[in-house]
């Protein structure tokens, strides 16, 4: 209906361009506009002034020899005041900014590692939207923001550099593991020494009491009972141990059969024998 009255309805956020008989006149900014066709006057077409998306998937290859996909997302809008030259002298938009993406990519790209792929994206990022700024600029087009969303590497290159990774963090956790392993073996160590030091500690602190004990004992029955010299205390001692010995041997229920000498004679020998070695080891000293 209203292309029979000759009016027109232009949408917010988009322009109309306007020929007459076939050449450029003006841009018809949003709202409703007299067109009448019986003049020579109609609509070209319509332009959107709102900031678009494109998605670009590139394939190329880096400095050490990986084939990576890279995909790079533009964002562009048309400029209001430059409508005529975004709409006459572009015919397909998307596939110049596709073939400036194809071109900045494939020249920056195989400058670079791998791995100086992923760290310096950002710096790729903004060699498109320079190149593309100064050329679609030109057409009436704005580059609003240039960012590039996934590098993705070969399917056997990412499982070689997840083994790589794996293998890298289990060499580490070998390393802590060995190190945990060497501080418990050092401090076993350490403590089984202190042990052993502690325990001889006590076991010649119990045998000097027992030799003051054993001197008090023969100087004390010495002074009490006259007549009596050390050598006769000392074989009262060493009978009395005798039989206390014989006692605790007879008395466990898990001690083996022994077979020593038993009588008066054979006590005698054996306080001869202890006094003989004990005199032996001082001579000794």
């Amino acid at each position: 209906m209203g292309n029979l009255l000759g009016c027109i309805q232009v949408d917010q956020s988009t322009v109309a361009i306007k020929e007459k008989f076939g050449k450029y006149e003006e841009v018809l900014d949003p709202g409703c506009h007299f067109m009448p066709w019986c003049l020579g006057n109609r609509v070209a077409g319509f332009l959107s002034l709102r900031v678009q998306q494109l998605d670009v998937r590139c394939e190329t290859k880096t400095k050490d020899n990986v084939f990576v996909n890279v995909v790079a997302s533009i964002q562009y809008r048309a400029l209001g005041d430059k409508a005529s030259d975004a709409f006459y002298r572009l015919s397909n938009t998307r596939s110049q900014i596709q073939a400036y993406v194809f071109d900045v990519i494939r020249a920056t790209v195989p400058k670079l590692n791998l791995d100086d792929v992923f760290e310096q994206k950002n710096d790729i990022a903004k060699a498109v939207e320079e190149e593309l700024e100064k050329a679609m600029s030109a057409y009436g087009y704005q580059i609003e923001q240039t960012l590039i969303v996934d590098i993705e590497p070969d399917e056997h290159v990412k499982r070689a550099m997840n083994e790589i990774n794996a293998a890298a963090r289990m060499r580490v956790a070998a390393n802590e593991k060995a190190e945990a392993e060497k501080i418990l073996q050092v401090k076993k160590a350490e403590g089984e020494a202190e042990a052993k030091y502690l325990s001889g500690l006590g076991i010649a602190r119990q045998r000097q009491a027992i030799v003051d004990g054993l001197r008090d004992s023969v100087l004390g029955f010495s002074s009490n009972v006259p007549g009596t010299s050390a050598k006769d205390v000392m074989d009262m001692v060493l009978v009395t141990q005798y039989f206390d010995t014989m006692k605790e041997i007879g008395a466990s229920s898990k001690s083996s059969a022994v077979f020593i000498p038993h009588g008066p004679g054979a006590v005698r020998d054996v306080a001869a024998q202890i006094r003989d070695g004990l005199l032996q080891g001082s001579i000794n000293q």
